[in-house]
């Protein structure tokens, strides 16, 4: 189990630091977002079954954040810092959010 959630969270670090340069197509956010909330979601339900209080929000809130059924329609320069905020997150998390070998 630690070993999907690692690689969907590098997946979507790649995706999130690659949205840092300019020039991709809005269909690459969409799939962006696809990603983000669908690897945020799986960790924070991993989190919620491992009751692991502060991950369980903070990945709630990205996949939030990120979802692409109501998408939130801000400017180019806030979502960077958004992307790189979530990359910074997600990073982190590969480090600080394990789970008990199975």
């Amino acid at each position: 189990m630690n070993k999907t959630k690692n690689i969907a969270i590098t997946i979507s670090i790649t995706l999130l630091l690659l949205a840092l340069f300019d020039g991709w197509p809005y269909g690459y956010f969409t799939l962006l977002r696809i990603v983000v909330t669908g690897t945020t979601a799986y960790s924070a339900w991993l989190a919620y079954d491992h009751k692991k209080g502060f991950w369980i929000w903070s990945f709630v809130a990205i996949a939030i954040i990120f979802n692409p059924i109501i998408p939130l329609h801000l400017g180019r320069e806030l979502w960077l810092a958004i992307d790189l905020i979530a990359a910074l997150f997600l990073f982190l998390s590969l480090f600080f959010f394990k789970l008990p070998n199975q």
